[in-house]
């Protein structure tokens, strides 16, 4: 009975506030009031669940603009990372998402950013549009590996992040989740149990000059930094 009132309530929410959201955009144009309903359902859809949050290092979060870094678990990151960040902010995503009905209209108006996999020329100038925006203070959240991890463990990243954070010029801030999968599976569409989410933040990670050398080094550090997030509970 949980389970088929967790189903029905994700799909009327999300079409009823994504459609709300198309509404507000057209009024808002900091899209701040878009981001205030997103928050609103993903903490709604977390109470319904039974997940909570603990995050800890929102002490480190620093001035926009910047980059957030964050290892992907779970399809319950993005409800959690809504939910637990405190602050507006955008999601850099593949293309496909933006095709789902509701959703997906309402994350193109919110003005996420698109990425397409398999065109590497739109990929770059989505990169470079990214960037501008980012220097003009955006700030947007970032899953390095690309896809979920199935066993919990870092998969590698992908270069084209930091080639995003080179052109930027912001400082990244790592973050690592814990208990997502645990919680909700790789192909699982709701959670199969009550818990809680760690949110782990961390120290923003300064980004120097262009080049490969300096792009290996943001990669290796940044995915030390989120190692030990991962695995990093509040006492």
């Amino acid at each position: 009975m949980r389970r088929a009132f967790s189903f029905f309530y994700i799909v009327g929410s999300t079409i009823i506030l994504s459609s709300l959201s198309l509404i507000v955009s057209f009024f808002d144009k900091d899209k701040k009031g878009v981001h205030a309903i997103s928050r609103f359902w993903a903490k709604s859809l977390l109470s319904v669940w039974g997940v909570r949050i603990t995050v800890r290092g929102l002490e480190n979060i620093p001035t926009p603009p910047f980059i957030f870094m964050c290892n992907h678990q779970s399809a319950l990151d993005i409800y959690t990372l809504i939910a637990g960040l405190p602050l507006a902010f955008k999601w850099l995503a593949k293309r496909e998402l933006f095709r789902i009905p509701f959703i997906g209209w309402a994350m193109t108006r919110a003005g996420y950013i698109s990425i397409d996999r398999e065109n590497p020329r739109e990929a770059l100038k989505a990169i470079d549009d990214a960037g501008r925006k980012i220097r003009q203070g955006m700030v947007i959240i970032i899953f390095p590996e690309g896809t979920r991890s199935e066993d919990g463990q870092l998969l590698p990243f992908k270069q084209g992040v930091f080639n995003l954070a080179q052109r930027a010029r912001v400082p990244i801030v790592p973050v690592g989740i814990e208990g997502t999968s645990r919680l909700q599976p790789k192909g699982s569409f709701i959670p199969k149990e009550k818990g809680i989410v760690y949110i782990n933040i961390g120290e923003p990670v300064e980004v120097g000059s262009k080049g490969s050398a300096e792009k290996a080094r943001l990669m290796s550090e940044v995915r030390d930094r989120i190692e030990g997030l991962m695995t990093c509970r509040e006492t």
